[in-house]
């Protein structure tokens, strides 16, 4: 199983409502063909305020007001509740609307709807999330988000793993973080001692950390396996999902074949809900849920 944290944030409460005709609503623009200017770049906007009339609107006139396009939107307005929820993507022209200018556009909107989350993200302008991941003995997940890194597919910059198991010197994991400078901190940590203190430390200037942990069902004789990323609380896999997955398994799988299985469900359940995060697709929704567009 796979858990996934915010560092230095916590998770913003959601409100309540106005009636609307409409309980979601995704928006879709033909994506730029190869014709389009080479200088417009790419853009993503995510909103949550309470829901009043004319929100898109100024949302879509804030855009297009500086010559940018919008490309898709995702729009979510629970049934009976005051609240407005909202993912844009747009393209630009830098030199007609520059990153300060358009934080400070935006910025008035969330001012005029009383936003709790006004989030803008320029991925080829923006500084990447730095993450840290803390992982357990088992490679699998931290391997496979090693190279998803590696090959450029995880938008983010891995500033350090720390762990409980103390991977030998030679091992394939220890081989790959000395070639790419990445430092591994072991702490042994015990029932009454987590060493808490210390990973904070460590993760100073981190945007979340990433957990990778693993869990085994073989011998319960299920049928369907599953995998689940979702913020981290103080109690044990109580946080809100981010991502969830599954899997049908049956009698005529063995030990090596189930766990194979379960890995390649955790490591696909994990890296997308990094991506998710990461592409603003995930917002706070009453208490313990999430919206993931």
């Amino acid at each position: 199983m796979s858990f996934f944290r915010r560092v230095n944030a916590s998770v913003p409460q959601a409100f309540g409502f106005a009636r609307r005709p409409f309980n979601s609503l995704k928006i879709a623009v033909d994506s730029l063909d190869s014709s389009a200017p080479p200088s417009l770049i790419h853009g993503i906007h995510q909103f949550h305020c309470p829901d009043v009339v004319g929100i898109v609107a100024k949302l879509s006139e804030c855009i297009a007001s500086r010559g940018g396009n919008i490309l898709n939107a995702d729009i979510f307005v629970p049934q009976n509740k005051q609240v407005f929820y909202s993912r844009s993507e747009f393209v630009f022209d830098p030199a007609k609307w520059p990153r300060v200018k358009m934080e400070e556009d935006f910025l008035q909107l969330s001012k005029m709807f009383n936003a709790i989350t006004s989030v803008v993200r320029v991925p080829a302008l923006d500084p990447k999330y730095k993450i840290a991941v803390l992982a357990s003995k088992q490679d699998h997940c931290l391997v496979d988000l090693l190279h998803e890194w590696q090959d450029g597919l995880l938008p983010v910059d891995i500033t350090c793993i720390i762990s409980n198991h103390n991977r030998g010197p030679n091992t394939h994991v220890i081989r790959f973080l000395e070639r790419h400078g990445i430092p591994y901190h072991h702490l042994h940590a015990t029932n009454g001692n987590k060493r808490e203190l210390e990973i904070l430390e460590l993760v100073q200037n981190t945007d979340f950390l990433v957990l990778a942990r693993y869990m085994q069902a073989f011998d319960a004789g299920v049928k369907l396996i599953g995998a689940t990323s979702h913020f981290v609380t103080e109690e044990l896999d109580a946080g809100p999902i981010i991502e969830q997955m599954v899997e049908r398994v049956s009698h005529r799988d063995n030990l090596r074949s189930f766990i194979q299985k379960s890995h390649n469900l955790e490591k696909q359940c994990l890296t997308k809900a990094i991506k998710s995060y990461c592409e603003l697709r995930v917002l706070p929704y009453e208490e313990n849920k999430t919206v993931v567009f």
